[in-house]
């Protein structure tokens, strides 16, 4: 009897001092105000709820007006310093990779790649990031503009004659048909394989809860991604076997660059880097485009003076026809206010 007093008791002790350091975590400073929420799921649960507005979402909103601007939570079994604060976001951006450094847990890295420019730090962070920046810097950029002009006007046309359009869906394909031609030369219209398919099977099981169970939206991501990478693979197998003698995408330079002696990028990293591109340049920027249509909508002075504008550059061209010039571009500075 004695004997089962103690063990119940050692059990009671040894859950209570779990569930104490789970809600007090150690920390060599001074912790912001928060609650970590029930031991193993924190406040996930909360978290994952649905947001119907484009406002902050509630879980942002109801912690900062109860502990302020800065505060801790538990989310996916990680302890989590949330900031809202300008202020403290800015210094810790400007101190990336010195006194702070990138992290992602690991359902993230399983759905992005072992390899992914954000898990990557220091020397091979920089060389990524200096690629990339040979598409869409400064200079590919400007390459890129009649480019991005001739298909906005080509989906604006299609659109026009549609009784309806779904916008989000429908941004994310021409924006994804772009980027896809400019990244790896891929034609939807001559492809065997729905490579946007496989994305957006990706995307929904993106922010879900991670279990790896057929028919969860956590399993059909991480497919998703299977089939797109199997995809690139392939391509880039087909690449090395017959080179082109004008590399003509992003993926002859890097290709190139994996053949380079001495090189430090490999395959993985390579396609890691492709996937992520893919992704972050049609979801995003399909995401912010609804939203600025959606707000330009709401507020016709708004839309009125960007109207006025963009009519002021047309007014101004020698020849009413001739395409978007990079001057133009860099002239409107009520656009990019709204942007």
């Amino acid at each position: 009897m004695w004997a089962l007093f103690i063990w119940v008791s050692l059990l009671l002790i040894t859950i209570t001092h779990w569930v104490y350091s789970w809600r007090n975590p150690k920390c060599r400073g001074k912790l912001p105000p928060g609650s970590m929420g029930f031991p193993l799921l924190g406040e996930t649960i909360q978290f994952f709820k649905p947001n119907p507005t484009s406002d902050i979402p509630p879980f942002i909103k109801q912690r900062v007006k109860k502990h302020g601007p800065i505060f801790k939570t538990n989310l996916v079994g990680r302890p989590v310093i949330v900031s809202t604060d300008p202020d403290l976001s800015f210094f810790v951006f400007q101190q990336e990779g010195r006194c702070f450094q990138s992290w992602y847990p690991d359902t993230f890295t399983n759905i992005f790649g072992k390899k992914n420019v954000g898990s990557l730090h220091g020397f091979m962070y920089k060389y990524l990031k200096s690629m990339v920046l040979t598409l869409f810097g400064y200079d590919g950029l400007k390459k890129m503009l009649p480019q991005v002009e001739l298909t906005a006007n080509k989906r604006l046309e299609l659109w026009s004659n549609q009784e309806s359009v779904e916008l989000k869906d429908a941004t994310a394909s021409m924006i994804f048909d772009l980027t896809a031609k400019k990244l790896i030369s891929h034609d939807p219209d001559k492809s065997s394989e729905n490579l946007r398919a496989n994305f957006v099977a990706f995307i929904r099981g993106l922010i879900s809860f991670p279990f790896n169970i057929p028919g969860t939206a956590y399993h059909k991501c991480l497919k998703g991604r299977e089939n797109a990478m199997k995809m690139l693979r392939n391509m880039l197998q087909e690449r090395r076997k017959k080179p082109r003698k004008n590399p003509s995408d992003f993926f002859d330079y890097v290709i190139e660059e994996i053949q380079k002696e001495g090189t430090i990028l490999t395959e993985e990293i390579a396609l890691d880097l492709m996937f992520v591109l893919l992704f972050a340049s049609f979801e995003t920027t399909s995401l912010a485009l609804t939203l600025a249509i959606k707000f330009l909508s709401d507020d016709p002075e708004v839309l009125k003076r960007l109207t006025e504008e963009h009519e002021a550059i047309l007014k101004n061209r020698e020849d009413a026809e001739s395409g978007l010039t990079w001057e133009e571009y860099k002239s409107m500075t009520y656009t990019f206010q709204v942007a």
